[in-house]
C-alpha cells in the first residue's frame, strides 16, 4: 500500500483535540481560533506529475496546499501567516509537514483507508485531529 491509494478520498473532521491551544500557540487570534474550532473541514489528497495538491474546504474558508516532496515552498497557512514549508513522505502512508516563521510547527498526517490521524505539534503542545474517509 502506498500514498497513491489515498488519492482522491475525501475525509471529514470527526473529532478534535487541543487544537485551540495548538492555534493559541501560534498566535492565531480568538475570532479565528473560535471559527477554526466551529468547523469540520474535508481534506483531500490528489497528485499530478509528482507535484501534490493537498485541499481542505469548510464553511469558513477553504485552502489548497501544492507541493513537491522534498522542496521548500512558501505557504500562507488558513490563518493568513506566511510559513517556509517543507512536506516529506516517512514510509508508505505519512506525510511530515513542517512550517517554519517565529515558531516552527509540525503536522504530521498518517492516512489508511478509513481515516487520517492528524498530529500537530508546536513548541510542547501536541494536537490531535481525526478525519474519517466519506462516501
Amino acid at each position: 500500500m502506498g500514498l497513491s491509494d489515498f488519492y482522491g478520498i475525501k475525509y471529514k473532521l470527526d473529532k478534535s483535540e487541543k487544537f485551540d491551544e495548538f492555534m493559541e500557540a501560534l498566535g492565531v487570534s480568538l475570532v479565528t481560533r473560535k471559527m477554526g474550532n466551529a468547523v469540520s473541514p474535508v481534506i483531500e489528497l490528489t497528485e499530478s506529475n509528482g507535484e501534490y495538491t493537498l485541499s481542505s474546504s469548510s464553511t469558513f474558508k477553504n485552502t489548497v496546499v501544492k507541493f513537491k516532496l522534498g522542496e521548500e515552498f512558501d505557504e500562507e497557512t488558513a490563518d493568513g501567516r506566511k510559513v517556509k514549508s517543507t512536506i516529506t513522505l516517512e514510509g508508505d502512508n505519512k506525510l511530515i509537514h513542517v512550517s517554519k516563521s517565529d515558531k516552527e510547527s509540525k503536522i504530521v498526517r498518517e492516512f489508511s483507508k478509513e481515516e487520517v490521524v492528524m498530529t500537530l505539534t508546536v513548541d510542547n503542545i501536541v494536537c490531535t485531529r481525526i478525519y474519517k474517509a466519506v462516501s
